[in-house]
Parts: C-alpha cells; structure tokens; sequence
C-alpha cells in the first residue's frame, strides 16, 4: 500500500442549505474541509494510506474535526491539537448565472500558528511514497511558510516525490510577505506542478506572455521539475462548465478528453479530487492514462455535495475509460 503526506488547514465550512442566500437562510449545513485534506480523503476511498499534518484547536470541535478525517479513511495520529480557534468558511451555492460565493473567517487559526517543531519526522515519513502540498498553506503565515519548507526539505531528503498544487489566492498573503518571496523557493523541492499561468505569474513575479512561456521557464529553472499539470475550465453558467486537463513532460504532453458538466452538486473541493486522482495515476498509471483518471476524478466531485470526492475506485476507472456513465447500476 502507498503512503501519502498531505500538508494543511482543515476548516470548519458552514453552507445554507440547497441554493439558499446568506441572508435569507435561518440553518446551516456543517462540513469540515481544507484543499490538502480533500485531496487525501478521495486517496484513502481507494485504499491508500494516507496520513494529514495538520493542528485543531484542543476542544470539542477539532476532536470532532479529527473525528471526522478519521471517518474518511485518513490516518491523524500526527495532528497537534493546540490553543487557538477553529478556522471556518462560509459557502453560498451559486445556481444558473449566480456565482457561489466563499467567506473566510481563518484569521489567527490554530494551524496558523502551527510551526510544527514537535513532529517526528521519521515517523511521518517513513515509508512514504508521495507528499502534497499546495499554495495555500505557505500564504497563511510566517509559520505555515516554514512549516511547509520544513517538509519540503524531509522529503527531498528521503528521495519521496513531491506535488505541489500553486494555487495563488491573492486575499491569503497577508503576513507581510510577497508570494514570489516564498514560493520560488517551495517549487525548487517540488516534482510536480499543478499551475496556470496567473499561478506562475504571481508566485515567480514574472510577466509570463502565455502558459507555453511559463512551462518552458519552469522547466528549465527547477531541476527537480518532471510534470506540469495545467487545468482547464470554461463557466457556462454555476450549473454548467466544461472542463479538461494536460499533463505536461519536458518534451511532450498528454490531454484529457473534455467533460461537459451541466448540472454541478457542488463544485467545491473539485480541483482537490482532480489532484488526488493525478498522484494515484501518477503513482499507478501511465502518463496519460493518469491524466485521464485525474479528469474522471474531478469531474465525479462536482456530483458529490461536500468538499470531499466519495466515490470507489471503480467508479473512475469507469468514468476514465467511457464506461457506464450515467447508468442505473443493477
């Protein structure tokens, strides 16, 4: 069985019930959900060993939010739980041409202030196969920063291949650093990208003219670089997008087919599943048969409400290859 470390904040997420507005709901539906979480949640549904890092504030909400990761397969025996809050966001489901709309209220978290000085790194790390992290977490805060540099160097010094999935949020970096001030040297330890060209553009500081400028430069800047992964979304409307991936070598590529999604659940956490079907393709595929399973990942999650992908490795499997879609299974 592989091992996969994932690295970051797992919140509280607080939704109106179906398509309801923030001001007109009088509930709220409660999920726990953080981008690396999801990530590993849909690894663990197909039967990987999947361990988390992150912290909880030490009362009955992050003992419930261990609780909860622990129902979707993943191994906590790692996590800290600290003084501090609870980080939460607030989600309002879009519907037709209404946006879906995100509130963070993360501030001063306990993973924020996390610098994770007390974990065992051999313990964490042994037999691993796999670590992931993404933009988000270096973007909370000085400790975050170096928390994830940390495990960056653990891995790079034990040979254990890295993801790193760039993702820039501009109302994350508010700690006083730049993101091309951190991240530069995070994607220095990384041997898999999954980024766009704005990805590129804000975490290099540079003025990419288009993708295919910033694949060739990250290629031949980062050295332990072997894949570019770069997704593809068209919003018809919040109901209906199509989506694709490429996977990108050095010298060639691999394409996804298109989904037509024309009927969206929920599209949170969707790039989380897309990544954590790209590390078990890349883990147990082909190049482009990874890609594939990648793409059929992704594309299930926007059916499932929830941050988290809930499907058997059948399910995409059979997605990935054009079978049973949309059948009533007897």
């Amino acid at each position: 069985m592989k091992k996969i470390i994932t690295l970051g904040e797992v919140m509280l997420r607080l939704s109106p019930p179906g398509n309801q507005r923030f001001f007109q709901t009088h509930s709220y539906d409660v999920e726990f959900g953080g981008s690396e979480a999801n990530v590993g949640a849909a690894m663990a549904y197909w039967g990987m060993h999947v361990a988390h890092l992150t912290a909880f504030p030490d009362n009955e909400i992050g003992w419930a939010a261990s609780g909860q990761l622990r129902k979707n397969g993943i191994d906590t025996q790692f996590i800290a739980h600290i003084p501090g809050r609870m980080g939460i966001y607030f989600l309002e489901n879009g519907a037709m041409q209404r946006s879906s709309q995100v509130i963070y209220d993360r501030a001063g978290s306990a993973f924020a202030g996390f610098d994770g000085k007390e974990l065992n790194w051999d313990a964490i790390f042994d037999g691993a196969s796999w670590f992931h992290w993404s933009g988000i977490t270096p973007a909370l805060s000085k400790e975050c920063a170096e928390l994830t540099l940390t495990c960056l160097k653990q891995a790079k010094k034990r040979g254990i291949m890295v993801s790193g999935d760039l993702n820039y949020r501009s109302n994350l970096w508010k700690f006083g650093k730049e993101p091309h001030e951190i991240m530069t040297k995070l994607m220095e330890y990384t041997n898999v990208f999954i980024a766009g060209t704005r990805d590129f553009k804000q975490c290099l500081n540079e003025d990419f003219k288009n993708f295919e400028q910033a694949r060739e430069m990250a290629f031949d800047r980062f050295e332990n670089l072997k894949y570019i992964v770069k997704t593809d979304r068209v919003s018809h409307s919040s109901s209906h997008n199509s989506i694709s991936a490429v996977l990108y070598e050095k010298k060639k590529s691999h394409s996804s087919k298109t989904y037509e999604l024309t009927h969206i659940v929920d599209r949170v956490g969707t790039g989380d599943a897309f990544a954590g079907g790209l590390i078990y393709g890349l883990l147990h595929l082909k190049p482009k048969e990874a890609i594939e399973f990648a793409m059929a990942a992704g594309a299930i999650k926007h059916s499932v409400p929830g941050d988290i992908l809930l499907c058997s490795l059948q399910e995409v499997q059979e997605l990935a290859s054009g079978e049973a879609v949309g059948k009533i299974k007897r």
